[in-house]
């Protein structure tokens, strides 16, 4: 269960490795509570998907099973859009046309070709919960580098996402800070996303180092094991 978690959260991460999803990855992370209603409405679509595909994969031909996934798929987005619409209006609004797009999203068309349709109800839905959980950590990481460069704030505007208990929840950190206009901006989603990648990236490699230098130290002194 552990492999099973850290390859769909760290190993084979879908937006650090696979690079799927950037759209709605880079283009509503500006903010931590943005980039955290995109995440749990595309975890929820994940999930559901998974557990719809895997449910009627028995009963599937394969010469359908692409257009009934994206049916699927359609169905539950426009299901998620209207509860937002009527539970979370502003936030709603400001995600705009990114809430349907989640339809296109690669990630959860290839959870449900690559996996769902392949393997039991259970094994889905806890892949589906994963590989989408680490996809949203990864778009609340950007939103949270974009808003406390771009605004010196995190969690502004919280109670469009948990009501009006969540105007406490906003942290200014930098005071009186004039902003940093670039972060806010396209073009901070893709200098935040390079720096996660790079962090990623230099971390699996110093482990690799380190288990490479205790493999070298271990067969080259047989008796110390």
């Amino acid at each position: 269960m552990r492999d099973f978690i850290k390859t769909r959260l760290w190993d084979n991460n879908a937006a650090l490795v696979q690079m799927l999803g950037l759209c709605p990855l880079l283009a509503v992370s500006n903010t931590v509570i943005n980039a955290l209603g995109m995440g749990i409405a595309t975890v929820t679509v994940v999930v559901i998907t998974n557990f719809l595909v895997s449910m009627i994969r028995p009963i599937t031909r394969q010469e359908i099973r692409i257009p009934l996934f994206v049916l699927l798929i359609a169905s539950v987005v426009t299901v998620i859009e209207m509860v937002m619409n009527a539970y979370f209006h502003q936030l709603y609004l400001i995600l705009g046309i990114f809430i349907p797009l989640i339809v296109t999203n690669c990630l959860i068309m290839g959870r449900a070709e690559a996996y769902a349709s392949k393997n039991p109800l259970w094994s889905s839905v806890k892949d589906g919960f994963f590989v989408g959980l680490g996809f949203a950590l990864v778009m609340i990481a950007i939103g949270a580098i974009r808003e406390l460069i771009g605004q010196g704030t995190l969690f502004s505007q919280a109670h469009l996402l948990f009501g009006d208990w969540g105007r406490h929840l906003t942290l200014t950190l930098i005071p009186e800070y004039s902003g940093f206009l670039v972060a806010v901006l396209p073009p901070g989603a893709f200098f935040a996303l390079a720096l996660l990648v790079a962090l990623k990236n230099k971390r699996d490699a110093n482990q690799k180092e380190k288990a490479r230098q205790s493999h070298k130290a271990t067969t080259s002194n047989p008796e110390s094991t």
